[in-house]
């Protein structure tokens, strides 16, 4: 039996990311979001959850969970700190995903995730997409779903790869402007990875 192939899925803040992977899963596809694996081993894994207590100070974490106010805060302001906090919790990850890929059977797999360029988890995938999107609809999407200010979206924004970057880097990519339709662009692909 062929193990799946490794599909990447990225794109920016509000791109829609979980959109195009909700649609390839009601395919049968299995979806692993790095973005929602990183949130729980954070809090969950005893190696991650030392580190970041060992960086940032026993407020780091409230009743077990991370403080995502207080880290955030410190990481978007200093570069060091997210780099190292990244250097933390992505090599759990990268390990996380391939246990994870590991009990797969479908032809083809999707890793969903903003930073898959940036952790350099793209090196061990057969293919990237990139959804793509105007950066006037991404600032209205993210501030809307994450109830945060066009200035903090933007804070965000400023710690990930440019969208054109993300896109010169794909071998495909899904137009998710609101005007040209998704589905026949995810299906296209879903056919084509079958």
């Amino acid at each position: 039996m062929h193990k799946p192939l490794k599909i990447g899925v990225t794109g920016g803040i509000g791109s829609g990311k979980t959109l195009v992977s909700g649609i390839f899963k009601k395919f049968g596809t299995p979806i692993y979001n790095a973005d929602d694996r990183a949130k729980w081993l954070i809090s969950n894994n005893p190696k991650i959850v030392k580190k970041v207590l060992d960086l940032f100070g026993p407020e780091a974490y409230i009743s077990h969970e991370l403080n995502r106010t207080l880290i955030a805060k410190q990481v978007f302001k200093n570069k060091s700190l997210l780099t190292k906090l990244n250097a933390i919790v992505h090599p759990v990850v990268f390990d996380d995903f391939d246990a994870w890929y590991d009990s797969q059977n479908f032809p083809y797999v999707l890793k969903e995730a903003a930073l898959l360029f940036e952790s350099g988890s793209y090196k061990d995938l057969d293919a990237i997409v990139t959804i793509d999107a105007p950066i006037e609809i991404r600032l209205k999407r993210a501030s809307i779903r994450d109830n945060k200010s066009e200035e903090e979206i933007i804070g965000r924004i400023k710690n990930q790869y440019p969208s054109e970057i993300k896109v010169a880097r794909a071998d495909f990519v899904i137009n998710n402007d609101g005007i040209t339709p998704i589905l026949p662009q995810v299906l296209m692909l879903h056919k084509l990875w079958l």
